[in-house]
């Protein structure tokens, strides 16, 4: 089932079971998903968006959090902490699993010979090649320095 109708699913399970803190946070993204939509139609695209930009945008979403939860913390707001990582854990269940640090080492080095990379100027076709094959099971934040040395 593609993630659009998951999310649209979950949203009418958690109005039923009146799970208002997942039905807040499934409304999140399927108002993030229907803006993109408007702006794929802006640009003349009519079939709104696929599963890869849905994916993009759980992540940043996530990573979004993650940033919040991190600040909470460090202003001693724990209550507000706690339901940025509630949020993740509902956003997660809709994205794959993530690659581990080794995983993610492995992606890199196959992705920088399957473009034969040789220099930091072909960083580029690296992460295109990584993010078009592991959009939202890994962090490009991360990822980007990994490739830069690799390629440095």
């Amino acid at each position: 089932m593609e993630l659009r109708a998951r999310v649209t699913t979950s949203m009418k399970e958690a109005m039923k079971a009146k799970e208002a803190e997942k039905l807040s946070t499934l409304r999140l993204i399927n108002a993030a998903i229907k803006d993109r939509d408007i702006e794929a139609r802006a640009e003349g695209r009519d079939e709104g968006v696929g599963d890869d930009v849905v994916l993009a945008i759980m992540g940043k979403m996530v990573k979004q959090r993650h940033e919040s939860a991190k600040v909470y913390e460090e202003g001693g707001r724990l209550e507000l902490a706690e339901k940025e990582r509630q949020e993740i854990e509902i956003i997660e269940e809709f994205l794959p699993r993530q690659l581990s640090d080794d995983e993610t080492d492995a992606a890199v080095t196959a992705a920088i010979a399957e473009v034969g990379a040789e220099s930091i100027r072909d960083m580029g076709k690296v992460m295109g090649v990584l993010k078009g094959k592991y959009t939202g099971q890994m962090d490009f934040g991360k990822v980007g320095p990994m490739v830069k040395g690799k390629l440095g």
